[in-house]
């Protein structure tokens, strides 16, 4: 699955990796502004590596609007999402290192993973289609499968479900679960909901827990058939 744009620059690749992210979120093109902030960088700096990114056939640009990725840039970030929930998993269910610990980490190795390495290490873990934080992770063939989920913190007195993914982007949030022995795959129920902003009440298997706004909003999930309950899609808000 090697292309000639899978051999560009760290820079490049988290460039591309970034813009895919908030072109899915939004379903439109990325300003320049939200670059800057998903990246914690000038606008400047964007304007700049923009540019090299549309000379590279890698971005095109929306007039007034922002820009989105041509499918050249498009199969660049699907290969670096993969190598990084690649070495994610691997990290996690191979060598036990936290969930909380492993994203920095591939972070690093995403940029420097051969192809070889990438298919023995898919094959060691058995060709798994999500990595330890539920986020999907993208084929062989650069198919990404994204699940319909709703956020904890939208769900009401009653729901129930299955906790499918969360943002992996604070390592506290992460540690946090962790402590509390909740983990994607286990199934909950909403006990009670309380107003103004308060938390929920969630019962997961034996235990009970109050989730406040912040992390019941990171948290996805797959809610039990409700009737007239929406369905939104979300795409998770990790930093890979």
């Amino acid at each position: 699955m090697a292309s000639k744009v899978a051999l560009r620059s760290a820079a490049v690749e988290d460039y591309s990796k970034a813009i895919f992210s908030l072109e899915s979120r939004s379903d439109g093109p990325v300003s320049t502004n939200a670059l800057a902030e998903r990246l914690g960088i000038t606008p400047g700096s964007v304007s700049a590596m923009l540019k090299k990114l549309d000379e590279l056939g890698l971005t095109t640009h929306i007039p007034y609007r922002g820009v989105r990725l041509t499918d050249d840039g498009r199969r660049l970030a699907l290969e670096v999402i993969r190598h990084h929930r690649l070495i994610e998993s691997f990290l996690a269910d191979t060598l036990g290192m936290p969930w909380d610990r492993v994203h920095a980490e591939a972070e690093v190795l995403e940029h420097v993973l051969s192809e070889d390495l990438e298919e023995l290490m898919a094959a060691k873990l058995g060709h798994p289609t999500v990595d330890p934080h539920g986020d999907p992770i993208p084929s062989a063939d650069l198919q990404l499968q994204e699940r319909s989920t709703r956020s904890l913190e939208s769900l009401r007195a009653g729901d129930t479900g299955v906790f499918v993914r969360v943002s992996d982007a604070d390592p506290e949030m992460l540690r946090y679960l962790a402590a509390c022995g909740i983990a994607p795959g286990d199934r909950f129920a909403v006990r009670e909901r309380q107003p103004f902003g308060g938390p929920l009440f969630v019962v997961f298997g034996d235990h009970e827990h109050a989730i406040g706004g912040e992390l019941g909003g990171a948290m996805r999930v797959e809610v039990d058939g409700v009737p007239g309950a929406p369905a939104g899609t979300g795409h998770g808000d990790g930093g890979d």
